[in-house]
């Protein structure tokens, strides 16, 4: 499948944020009071202005102490649940660009049940704003589509974010896996033949982040799973009105 696709190297972050704050700048998204949790990682989670969150996780392993960091944001899954959750209310609530792969949501989002949404992710990204519209990354969609990095890919100091053509970023991602894999056996990629923003991580990926990974049953709630079991019959049953 063609398209852009990200390549996240977890173990080349320093956890600068760097990347939050550049997209946050490029977004144009305020601040919002926070409080001290007990970790570094500020803010606490994702939000309407915070779609890309540098996640700190303090983990023991044989006795020792080790950091692992996240840089949490939307996987642009190859096919997204939330625009099926969309799509049942409304067809333009999201749109996936064809060029890129991108998955972004359009002011029309306000017009869908928001818990729907989110529950249809199986990361956990969608967020709501005050006047009602969904909001995530949008893979700097206007960026790209001139032949810019996103803001994220743009600033990483380090080089632990990697963005270009799919194929490209999977063999990158294979050749960083494969150097790794000597110093740490357990590494891995993750749903990479899912969603478009890989991440190379060293340990059992619900250590970083609970929803690091895919829940076992991506995107079907219960609502979902019973429309797409319906949409056909709808659909016959309109054009049979029709005529």
């Amino acid at each position: 499948m063609a398209g852009k696709t990200f390549f996240v190297d977890t173990t080349l972050c320093t956890a600068c944020r760097g990347c939050q704050v550049a997209c946050k700048n490029w977004n144009r998204n305020g601040t919002v009071p926070t409080k001290n949790t007990g970790s570094h990682q500020n803010p606490p989670d994702l939000d309407g202005t915070t779609f890309k969150l540098v996640r700190f996780s303090e983990v023991e392993t044989d006795g020792k102490l080790a950091w692992y960091f996240f840089a949490d944001q939307c996987r642009h899954c190859l096919i997204p649940p939330c625009k099926d959750a969309m799509e049942g209310h409304l067809p333009d609530g999201c749109i996936q660009d064809e060029a890129t792969g991108a998955v972004v949501y359009t002011d029309k989002s306000k017009e869908v049940p928001f818990e729907e949404v989110r529950e249809s992710c199986p990361y956990d990204i969608p967020r709501k704003v005050a006047d009602g519209r969904i909001v995530k990354c949008t893979m700097c969609i206007d960026r790209i589509s001139n032949g810019l990095k996103p803001a994220c890919v743009h600033v990483c100091p380090t080089g632990a974010m990697n963005f270009g053509d799919r194929e490209e970023m999977l063999k990158l991602a294979g050749e960083h896996l494969d150097k790794v894999k000597a110093k740490y056996p357990k590494a891995q990629l993750i749903d990479a033949n899912e969603v478009r923003v890989v991440y190379l991580v060293v340990d059992d990926p619900r250590k970083y982040h609970k929803n690091a990974i895919a829940s076992a049953h991506p995107g079907m709630t219960r609502q979902l799973a019973l429309r797409s079991l319906l949409k056909p019959a709808k659909a016959f049953f309109k054009g049979v009105v029709q005529v």
